[in-house]
């Protein structure tokens, strides 16, 4: 299976909690906002949707 992750940036508020929670990081922080930088780790699991507060963060399956 792959995903499709993707962050809203006028949502993210880079609190960080995606980058801490999420297992074989996915995301990064840039500017201070969170940013997909290894999409084909994802595992789909969806802990960053559940730790993000603002709804910014999408994760699709493919």
């Amino acid at each position: 299976m792959a995903f499709v992750v993707n962050v809203d940036e006028d949502k993210c508020e880079g609190c960080e909690e995606c980058v801490d929670v999420c297992p074989v990081e996915v995301f990064e922080i840039e500017d201070d906002k969170a940013v997909v930088v290894n999409e084909d780790e994802c595992l789909g699991c969806e802990s960053c949707i559940e730790v993000c507060e603002t709804g910014a963060i999408t994760v699709e399956e493919i």
